[in-house]
């Protein structure tokens, strides 16, 4: 034990006194400990990726700085030169803290001194107090959990909003009381495990960011049976789906579908929930593919019926098997969903719910939460062939809705599992260990390479263009001007405090990372009012409209059906108004459209020799839809996710195509836009990594926008 140790007095912590030979540290061996988890909280706030982990230690570090500083100020045995010493390095780490909370200003809260009082925050500070080699009371090593008080499923903000179909009356009238589940037990006490004292939701992160075991994240699933017992007459499932749902059959409940788009998740949950009876189901899913849902459910469980809510859900069907809503809506229904008895519920595109302040995760958990209160081991599905859009801790949410965890620690099952392993975060084997607990939980990722041998592969093909028209110099002007406002910012920063020992042509990624982030903070706040790298990016789609449009016109004449993507609307009324020019027969899908005008022109598009062209929305069209009936997809804009330009391509890269198909990319030749194509295609090795086990070297997990942006300013100081 470092003779610096705290030692146990009358039940309190203490410090012992150290010998004159003993090393600076000695008087404060925290403080070590503190500078280098600051720096990695800092470090993540930078890249805009402070998670549920990390916050906590933004509260430890306060609280164990406040701490420190007290001691090191009341202790009389440390020489004054040494006590000016310490605090100095304590400032120096609350200054961090500063700077960090002045970035995200949601951390502000957390300095309070009350907040490092939950279980996580307490043995955080306890381990990091005995890793300096402190000596702790009895009650500072064991910390207990507090019983979660039962979170109300209608926050009283949302009180007013509430509607009850009258329908939804109608069927409580005819059925007054829910039918008690008699399989539900009151919860056996826990028994205490090894693994209670740490915090273990970081190293579970951990294990999945370095696809730690590698292999891909799917739990042991069943054999293909000999016999489809599932599906209806004249139709069949594919092998993978069958297996899936022998899983479901043996008696699995919860599943992180993750299966790449086009494999049909859609009909695997609408026939999961038939072999699992677990109905009445709650499928809350994106606008754009509610219409589809009921048609899966009416193909695949002919026997079930279906209800689409839209509004305040005037014309539902009360007594259906399936309840589809939307997320926009969910919060006016949700206090007759959580007394309806609901035995299962799916999330489509669950990477939806990944931002656990917004209102539309908190009631999806919410509503989670109820269900797994009324119902034991109901059906919980979470879909999303996208789970990881930026960060590792994208699954938090997810993991929430499916029980797995409550964010700060993990639930019972899985506390089992990681406690059976028999090791501790402290050793290297327990990583590939934990993954593996966490994927048997019903991780189920699956790639078309993989499980549809029949399915074609993909190509996406970058077509460059040349803006050499007025206004595409322009561009390139604006692109400069920016540049140069950046480097200009980036030297008064060098030369205000020096080059530091910068040799010629060097510079200083820090500071270029700083100068990036303000100037998209600043470009987030200004809109469309001012030239920004945002609105450079949409005058570049406007730019490459017509060139787009072109392209896609001579495509279709040879290849016959296009889908066309554009993340602008004047950029997709510039492409249908030159079809239109040019005799073409098009339809558009649009966010603003109903759902049943949205299913129109899907399935004119389909199934309509006359149709060309489907003019589509890269955020209203870009998941759940099926277009098959094409072959190539034109996108005539750049997304800033590598998840949405995936979505877009794999509306028509589904079960089904029997031809190769291609993704044509306008990439506008000499501006950002090159950048900002390379920066997509760099953005898959996370998922890669952490999903499918790919030895694949990481990458930056900057946003787009903020690599583009420190691009520039490289570009402007030469360094690029």
């Amino acid at each position: 034990m470092p003779t610096t140790a705290t030692a146990v007095q009358n039940g309190k912590t203490q410090r012992r006194r150290k010998p004159a030979s003993a090393r600076r540290d000695d008087d404060a061996p925290i403080i070590p400990i503190l500078a280098r988890k600051v720096r990695e909280v800092e470090a993540k706030a930078q890249r805009g990726k402070l998670g549920p982990t990390n916050r906590v230690k933004f509260q430890v570090i306060a609280f164990l700085v406040r701490e420190e500083r007290a001691r090191v100020k009341a202790d009389d045995a440390i020489a004054d030169g040494v006590r000016a010493e310490l605090l100095k390095r304590l400032d120096g780490v609350a200054t961090i803290l500063a700077k960090t909370a002045a970035r995200d200003t949601s951390l502000i809260q957390l300095l309070e001194v009350d907040q490092a009082t939950s279980p996580v925050a307490r043995r955080m500070r306890r381990d990091w107090l005995l890793e300096s080699g402190a000596e702790l009371a009895p009650d500072e090593l064991i910390i207990t959990d507090a019983a979660p008080a039962a979170a109300p499923v209608v926050p009283p903000a949302l009180a007013e909003r509430q509607v009850v179909p009258e329908a939804i009356e109608a069927r409580k009238l005819a059925n007054p009381f829910l039918a008690p589940d008699l399989t539900m037990r009151a919860p056996k006490e826990t028994p205490r495990r090894r693994l209670d004292g740490w915090e273990l939701m970081g190293p579970l992160y951990k294990a999945f960011e370095t696809g730690a075991g590698g292999g891909s994240a799917t739990m042991d699933l069943p054999g293909v049976p000999e016999f489809d017992r599932v599906s209806p007459r004249g139709l069949e499932i594919m092998p993978h789906q069958s297996r899936f749902l022998e899983a479901v059959r043996e008696g699995h409940r919860t599943f992180l579908l993750a299966d790449e788009p086009g494999l049909g998740k859609t009909a695997e949950s609408v026939l999961a929930a038939s072999v699992a009876d677990a109905y009445p189901l709650l499928a809350v899913v994106p606008n754009v593919v509610k219409m589809n849902w009921a048609r899966e459910v009416k193909r695949w469980t002919p026997q079930r019926r279906a209800t689409v809510i839209s509004g305040d859900g005037e014309d539902i069907d009360a007594f259906a098997d399936v309840f589809i809503v939307n997320y926009e809506i969910l919060d006016r229904h949700l206090s007759w969903l959580s007394s309806l008895g609901l035995k299962g519920m799916v999330v489509d595109e669950a990477h939806f719910i990944k931002n656990l302040t917004s209102q539309r995760s908190q009631n999806v958990l919410a509503l989670a939460g109820r269900i797994r209160e009324q119902v034991r081991d109901p059906l919980m599905l979470a879909l999303t062939g996208t789970p990881l859009i930026n960060d590792v801790e994208d699954f938090d949410a997810i993991w929430r809705f499916l029980g797995w965890t409550n964010g700060e620690k993990p639930g019972a099952e899985l506390m089992g599992k990681l406690d059976s392993t028999g090791m501790t975060p402290a050793d290297k084997a327990f990583y590939p260990e934990a993954r593996d607990a966490v994927i048997s939980m019903g991780i189920v990722r699956r790639k078309k390479k993989d499980v549809a041998k029949d399915l074609p592969d993909k190509l996406v093909a970058d077509l460059p263009v040349e803006l050499d028209d007025e206004y595409g110099r322009s561009i390139r002007q604006a692109e400069k001007e920016l540049g140069e406002r950046l480097a200009a910012r980036y030297r008064r920063i060098i030369d205000a405090r020096g080059d530091r020992g910068l040799a010629p042509g060097q510079v200083d990624d820090d500071i270029v990372r700083l100068v990036a982030q303000n100037e998209l903070e600043e470009s987030k706040a200004a809109g469309t009012g001012s030239e920004n790298v945002f609105t450079m990016v949409r005058r570049i789609g406007q730019a490459k409209a017509l060139l787009a449009a072109d392209y896609a016109l001579q495509l279709q004449r040879s290849v016959d059906k296009v889908v066309f993507f554009a993340k602008h609307i004047d950029v997709m009324d510039a492409a249908e108004a030159h079809f239109a020019a040019a005799g073409l027969r098009t339809v558009s899908i649009r966010g603003d459209q109903s759902t049943p005008a949205r299913q129109q022109a899907i399935d004119a598009f389909n199934t309509d020799p006359e149709v060309g062209v489907a003019v589509c929305s890269l955020t209203a069209a870009g998941v759940g839809l099926n277009m098959q009936a094409a072959s190539n997809v034109v996108l005539a804009e750049l997304s800033w996710t590598a998840a949405e330009q995936t979505q877009a391509i794999d509306r028509v890269h589904r079960i089904g195509q029997d031809e190769p198909v291609t993704a044509w990319r306008i990439i506008a030749a000499h501006t950002i836009d090159t950048k900002i194509a390379e920066l997509i295609d760099s953005k898959q090795g996370l998922a890669q990594r952490a999903l499918d086990g790919d030895a694949v070297d990481p990458q930056s997990s900057d946003s787009v926008q903020l690599s583009a942006l420190m691009h520039l300013l490289r570009q402007a100081l030469g360094a690029e």
